[in-house]
């Protein structure tokens, strides 16, 4: 595709998410009016994509200078990170296959605007503050953390006493986890799988590992595809819970056996690893849906191959000494926006207008808040929820005077 068809896609594409954003249109029609960041720098590292784009142009109506980076060297949509820097001016470094070179320079490249507020997807860029670029420290006020895998990063660092500036962690909004995480992540792991491999989920064994808010979604997903599901987990508790929800709890090293395709959503390395891949089941298809590209063994894969082939765009078949065959989909990275276009637009309007209003919340009050995470405010949460539902056309009941009295009484009822 040429230049002008490309910024064509990406300008098409920006208009799309943003058509069915309608809370994120509501909040910078307001933004728009009020200016809460002008004379602002807000640096970002987010997946660059249409739906960032929306918000990156939310918080830029609302009087910000915003630079854009993409938090993962596959994830980048490069019509929309065309569209962005031709059409509407926006300082944007970010590709789509990225190297490490570039992608870390790429982040450097946000920071060196000396950035007064960041949102960050992972903590790259807030972890970078604080080792090797304590040179944009001093003028950080504060940030937002999108993901599970960032706020679990930024806890680690405030226990440790290491966190210099307050955090706001979006992922923990009800708005944000209980539908980003478990229905975005749920259809936009199936919609990357699928489009990257053109086969069925139906009637496959596939194992999911880790049974959080979006491996709750991926096994929810994959069972309505019609695919037999087991989840593995580490967590007792919530490997009753997979259970008590119908599916099979398995080790790893067991369920790989059988499985025609294993998809990993834990935060955590090597889940797959040397003895797992020993006794995987021949054609075994091997993707990952969580933050970083080290959820499967990468070394220990190539190590045990004697030879790699790219069988399809985002599909790498690795052939065993023992003549076994195992595909990887998108070099181990998240498979829903290495090898698709991310969460649906209609998810990801509840998750920006929370990153929206979230920062809106820490420039207001950064000073009187503490270093380390803060949660998002319910009434954030509250005001998300009310105008998608008035979006949706839906309408829903409110207690009256007397009911409030009574669940918040604590006399005997009658």
């Amino acid at each position: 595709m040429d230049r002008e068809g490309m910024l064509e896609k990406g300008r098409l594409r920006l208009e799309w998410a943003a058509a069915n954003m309608p809370v994120l249109k509501a909040i910078r029609a307001r933004f728009e009016r009020e200016k809460p960041f002008e004379g602002l720098k807000v640096g970002m590292a987010l997946h660059t994509e249409a739906k960032t784009g929306v918000l990156a142009l939310t918080i830029a109506a609302g009087g910000a200078r915003v630079r854009l980076a993409s938090c993962n060297p596959l994830s980048t949509d490069d019509s929309v990170a065309l569209a962005l820097r031709e059409i509407h001016g926006m300082e944007v470094f970010a590709k789509k296959g990225e190297t490490q070179e570039e992608y870390y320079g790429n982040l450097n490249s946000v920071l060196d605007m000396g950035p007064d507020y960041v949102v960050d997807d992972g903590a790259d860029l807030i972890a970078m503050l604080h080792t090797s670029r304590r040179d944009a420290l001093k003028n950080v006020k504060g940030a937002n953390e999108e993901t599970t895998t960032g706020v679990i990063r930024l806890r680690s660092m405030a226990s440790a006493g290491k966190l210099e500036f307050p955090v706001i962690a979006v992922n923990d909004a009800k708005m944000k986890f209980l539908f980003d995480n478990r229905y975005g992540t749920g259809q936009s792991t199936f919609d990357g799988w699928m489009n990257a491999t053109n086969l069925m989920v139906s009637g496959k064994s596939v194992v999911v590992a880790g049974y959080g808010w979006c491996g709750k979604g991926v096994a929810m997903r994959a069972a309505g595809l019609g695919a037999n599901v087991t989840v593995t987990e580490v967590d007792p508790i919530k490997a009753i819970e997979a259970r008590m929800d119908g599916f099979s709890v398995a080790r790893m090293v067991d369920a790989v056996r059988t499985a025609d395709a294993v998809i990993t959503v834990t935060g955590c390395k090597g889940v797959i690893g040397p003895a797992e891949l020993k006794a995987m089941k021949d054609g075994c298809i091997l993707s990952n849906a969580g933050h970083f590209d080290n959820e499967i063994d990468k070394e220990a894969l190539a190590a045990m191959s004697r030879k790699v082939e790219r069988v399809r765009d985002f599909v790498d078949r690795y052939t065993f000494e023992d003549g076994r065959e195992i595909h990887l989909i998108a070099d181990g990275r998240l498979v829903n926006l290495a090898a698709g276009q991310g969460h649906p637009a209609e998810i990801m309007d509840m998750s920006f207008s929370v990153q929206a209003l979230a920062l809106e919340h820490m420039v207001r009050n950064h000073s009187k808040m503490a270093k380390g995470v803060h949660g998002v405010p319910p009434e954030i949460d509250e005001a998300i929820a009310r105008t998608k539902l008035a979006s949706m056309g839906i309408e829903i009941d409110a207690l009256s005077d007397e009911q409030r009295e009574y669940i918040e009484g604590w006399e005997e009822g009658t």
